[in-house]
């Protein structure tokens, strides 16, 4: 029998498909990714640039570029998000259209929602970061997630 080793049962990354809270039908494919992974995909969006007043290099983080490559490594794709819950999520104008019709998953639609909607990129990114939902002992539904979601948006507001 072989030897059993951490690096050998690690996983790099993990698909799975969660509910937004309170948006019935709507399921965002989640990816979770290692710390590792998530810190290239980071150090991928660093520059250095040269700091006259301290006359140093100093790293720059490209915020844009690193929204791209984050967005394209957690959000795999969505189903479920009908026009109407748009509104719950950012200040949108739907009228005259079919509320019920759905938005379509493209990496562009994630990006514009992940950063124009604090609501919605705070619940990917806890939901990125919160183990639980890609193990095997997930739990079906976090309780206090809805809580933290109404309070973000009270905040917010």
């Amino acid at each position: 029998m072989s030897e059993i080793s951490l690096k050998t049962l690690m996983k790099p990354s993990m698909t799975v498909s969660i509910e937004f809270p309170g948006l019935e039908g709507f399921e965002v494919d989640l990816c979770y990714l290692a710390r590792e992974e998530l810190l290239s995909l980071r150090k991928k969006c660093i520059s250095k640039k040269f700091n006259r007043s301290t006359h140093q290099a100093e790293e720059v983080l490209d915020e844009d570029k690193f929204l791209t490559e984050y967005v394209s490594a957690i959000i795999k794709g969505w189903t479920g998000l009908k026009l109407s819950y748009l509104e719950e999520l950012l200040l949108v104008d739907t009228e005259g259209l079919d509320a019920n019709a759905e938005l379509p998953y493209s990496q562009e639609e994630a990006e514009i929602l992940m950063r124009n909607s604090g609501t919605f990129d705070t619940w990917v990114t806890d939901s990125v970061g919160d183990l639980e939902n890609f193990t095997k002992h997930k739990s079906k539904n976090s309780s206090d997630l809805p809580k933290k979601l109404s309070t973000l948006k009270t905040t917010s507001e």
